[in-house]
């Protein structure tokens, strides 16, 4: 049998601003559906819409520092402005995500920016325009720069949200998470991922962008940066041994989304960050 052993070793709150251990207090986390996780075994949680995992990443680092208290409010099409207004979803409404942060939460982890830019819609446009020309460039001339003002009009969104959590949790640990990388540096695997071979580096590109803007946003808000993106090499869409899934599915999640492999990676890079390790033993 397996068992998961937390090592946490926290730097002192005098240094960090927060909790000596993040792992006796309140966790809660926010975030769109590359942290809900939306059709990873197994769901949990209301609304039903939001389509949270109790494997996606805030659930996996929750088993392992065993919280006080956890509260995931992560939901499927969230954008910056659902963390302070009700998110209409089938069904119902998620809550504004920031009413979960309270006084006494000790830790935050925030996964968040992508649908303020329209990454989904970007991702169809790009597989659709990749059938006209499969080796030509059409995404690229398609957006040109736009991609890189969007993202540029995304980052005072996110400044304004971490000043949010922290004005509502002044104690908190504070973790903004990247979003894993998607597609090789160069070479994809159309039709099998349906980018057009000149569109791959654009692609990649503009997700590099992303996340240098959440990494500078949380240098600059007073949290701590968890990159997704690097340890993905190799396991991007056009791997063998994949953590984000394609147009098609080979395991179970939604499609351009973390699978579990994809929330167990991002867990270990946050349990990282936050000093902690998964040591395995027999």
């Amino acid at each position: 049998m397996r068992r998961w052993v937390a090592l946490v070793a926290m730097v002192p709150a005098i240094i960090m601003g927060g909790p000596a251990r993040a792992d006796t207090g309140r966790y809660v986390a926010l975030g769109d559906s590359f942290t809900a996780g939306p059709l990873i075994p197994h769901r949990h949680g209301t609304p039903i819409a939001c389509l949270r995992s109790d494997h996606n990443y805030p659930s996996l680092v929750a088993r392992l520092l065993e919280p006080t208290a956890f509260t995931d409010v992560s939901c499927s099409g969230a954008t910056t402005e659902d963390t302070t207004r009700a998110q209409p979803v089938l069904f119902g409404h998620n809550a504004p995500q920031l009413d979960a942060v309270t006084r006494d939460t000790t830790l935050v982890t925030i996964g968040i920016g992508g649908n303020d830019i329209g990454y989904s819609r970007i991702v169809l446009a790009c597989a659709t325009l990749s059938l006209t020309a499969p080796h030509g460039t059409p995404c690229t001339r398609y957006y040109g720069a736009t991609l890189d003002q969007r993202i540029a009009a995304t980052a005072p969104k996110i400044a304004a949200l971490l000043h949010a959590v922290h004005a509502r949790a002044p104690r908190a640990r504070v973790l903004l998470v990247g979003y894993p990388r998607m597609l090789p540096a160069r070479k994809g695997c159309w039709p099998n991922v349906p980018t057009a071979e000149g569109d791959v580096p654009f692609l990649d590109a503009f997700e590099r962008h992303l996340n240098t803007m959440l990494a500078e946003q949380a240098r600059l808000g007073g949290a701590s940066f968890v990159d997704a993106y690097t340890s993905g090499r190799r396991h991007d869409m056009c791997a063998a041994d994949r953590w984000v899934e394609g147009i098609l599915l080979t395991n179970p999640a939604a499609p351009v989304h973390p699978n579990a492999k994809g929330m167990q990676a991002v867990a270990d890079r946050v349990l990282a960050v936050l000093g902690a390790s998964r040591v395995a033993a027999d």
